[in-house]
């Protein structure tokens, strides 16, 4: 495959793809009011959608906001429908063809057959490996201060056009990247902004990997952990890694990152991870407890169904599945009361 998109625009707009995200898009919320409505008139809005991209007079809409409280405060920005259609064509289509395929094997977030699991699996794996080749290792811990508010649009963009020279694609990834007010940070909610942000971050993988030569590096999204023989080179990874981030993605690293010593264990992707032990962490176990409760009121006050809490609940059953918790699991998710 070609390392650059060149006239890919016209080639992958039909009406028969826009339909396939369409597919995508509404899969699991084909009872939500808004997906509902869209399907009575679906070949009329999808070729409006088709015109609207081919003439390049297609523009965004706004945002619906609201804020969650779990794990933290968050602002999230929800598009319209036909928006997320455009978001799943776009991603799809070019950035995971074109992007992806170049991320690092130890990147997790947003790639098929990789994820969370896989994620913290490998570090507890690796962390044995370190073991027994070293004896005593230190774990480097980092975390990205703000980070879905603070990626830098320009330099974003500009990473994008090293390897986009479709001008209408540009133009397209332009009106999707200033859809919300200012210079930093993207949209939470929208397809198309975890992959920006780990378009963005594999700028750092790769210095990480073949830079700094680090073999043992493991990113979730903001979270990542490097996995180093002495302090000392811990330190001096650190502060490089500090440099690249500043000097060149205007991003800076956040109070939870710190050095520790290999028995210490280290916090990565929700779960406490050990060389033979996976613990969820404790204000995970009180955020699961919170939500079932939660999803027990809604049944009772008739707002959900059961087969919609259930479909909630295996989320969740899943998230705790690779951990060590089988008295968690037993008290918390009594499938039958739902």
């Amino acid at each position: 495959m070609p390392r650059t998109i060149r006239n890919k625009f016209d080639k992958y707009l039909t009406y028969e793809k826009l339909e396939e995200s369409h597919r995508l898009c509404q899969k699991s919320k084909t009872t939500k009011k808004e997906i509902i409505l869209f399907n009575l008139k679906k070949e009329e809005y999808l070729n409006w959608l088709y015109n609207e991209l081919k003439n390049g007079t297609y523009r965004h809409g706004g945002y619906r906001i609201f804020y969650v409280n779990v794990p933290k405060r968050r602002k999230v920005q929800v598009s319209r429908y036909i928006d997320r259609i455009v978001h799943r064509w776009i991603v799809d289509n070019f950035l995971k063809e074109y992007f992806m395929k170049d991320f690092i094997s130890s990147s997790y977030a947003c790639i098929k057959y990789r994820g969370m699991h896989k994620a913290v699996l490998d570090v507890q794996k690796t962390m044995r490996h370190c073991r027994r080749i070293w004896g005593e290792y230190y774990i480097l811990k980092m975390d990205v201060a703000k980070y879905f508010q603070s990626v830098d649009r320009k330099i974003l963009l500009k990473i994008l056009e090293r390897k986009i020279k479709d001008q209408k694609l540009l133009d397209l990834i332009y009106k999707i990247v200033y859809s919300s007010e200012g210079e930093k940070g993207l949209p939470i909610g929208n397809y198309t902004s975890q992959t920006f942000a780990n378009i963005y971050l594999n700028e750092v993988d790769q210095f990480i990997k073949h830079k700094l030569k680090c073999k043992y590096y493991f990113r979730y999204m903001d979270d990542s952990v490097i996995l180093l023989r002495t302090k000392q080179e811990a330190k001096e990874c650190l502060e490089k890694i500090k440099e690249f981030l500043a000097t060149n993605l205007e991003l800076t690293l956040n109070s939870k990152t710190q050095i520790i010593k290999d028995k210490q264990g280290v916090n990565f992707c929700g779960y406490k991870v050990n060389e033979y032990r996976l613990k969820i962490r404790d204000r995970g176990k009180r955020n699961l407890k919170l939500k079932l409760k939660h999803l027990e009121q809604e049944i009772k006050e008739g707002n959900i169904s059961s087969i919609e809490a259930y479909k909630y609940v295996t989320g969740h059953i899943g998230y705790i599945s690779v951990a060590n918790v089988k008295t968690l699991t037993e008290k918390l998710f009594f499938c039958e009361k739902l």
